[in-house]
């Protein structure tokens, strides 16, 4: 994987909208669940990736350091190899004088190429520095954004039981509800007061019936009145039986 693909990878998953990718989702618990996969695998490639990339950029600073160390003795050599010659000439060995000198000439020269080498690999470290600093932080954006995404999967997963919970219950509380003509309790509480009513009907009529029979008592009594009356006329004279 090469640079361009981890930064691209990394920068496509870290701007990722969560919200909005479930609010498109059909099944949002399988769209979690795949980006959690998806995560996962893209995080375990870009670490492997950057640790290579860590890998390149340790062997370019350890080469660089060698550089370092290596101009740094060599300025050495070439500060005693002088000082040899200086000694020798001073002595009158001309001849030894020049020969150190001349080490002291070849070991400036490895100074110079070693601190050559050392200057044009302090850019590519820079460089290879901050890409590595990106892909790292870019990666603890990613193990972010998977923390968010495995809590949303579970927050979804957690209120998708509560939904399945509340239905239930409102399913069963549904099927005892008293009030609702449709349940077997409502069916037989109307069967009851159907046959209350009945009951309240015959009682109605039972007590029509005494009403008509306590008439026919009143209607005698009058009669037995008018008996009596008459007698009476036939016995004394209809004015006795008036005053009467």
């Amino acid at each position: 994987m090469t640079k361009q693909s981890i930064f691209g990878r990394i920068s496509q998953l870290v701007r990722a909208n969560i919200n909005a990718l479930i609010d498109q989702a059909e099944d949002p618990q399988l769209m979690l669940d795949q980006m959690v996969r998806d995560y996962t695998n893209s995080i375990a490639d870009a670490e492997a990736a950057i640790a290579e990339t860590i890998g390149n950029l340790r062997l370019l600073e350890d080469d660089h350091r060698e550089d370092v160390e290596a101009a740094r003795e060599w300025g050495e050599k070439a500060v005693a190899a002088s000082r040899k010659g200086d000694e020798l000439r001073s002595a009158g060995d001309a001849p030894g004088g020049d020969k150190f000198d001349n080490l002291a000439k070849v070991a400036l020269s490895r100074q110079i190429s070693a601190e050559n080498e050392a200057k044009a690999a302090e850019p590519q470290i820079a460089a290879q520095t901050e890409v590595v600093d990106k892909l790292k932080a870019g990666l603890n954006g990613m193990k972010e954004k998977l923390v968010q995404l495995q809590n949303k999967r579970s927050e979804l997963v957690a209120r998708a039981k509560t939904a399945q919970a509340q239905k239930q219950v409102q399913d069963a509380v549904k099927s005892i509800d008293i009030l609702d003509p449709t349940s077997d309790i409502g069916r037989f509480e109307e069967k009851i007061r159907r046959e209350e009513a009945v009951v309240r009907g015959q009682a109605e009529l039972a007590a029509s019936s005494l009403d008509a029979q306590f008439n026919e008592l009143d209607d005698l009594g009058e009669l037995t009145e008018v008996d009596a009356r008459l007698a009476a006329l036939k016995a004394g004279g209809s004015q006795g039986a008036i005053g009467g």
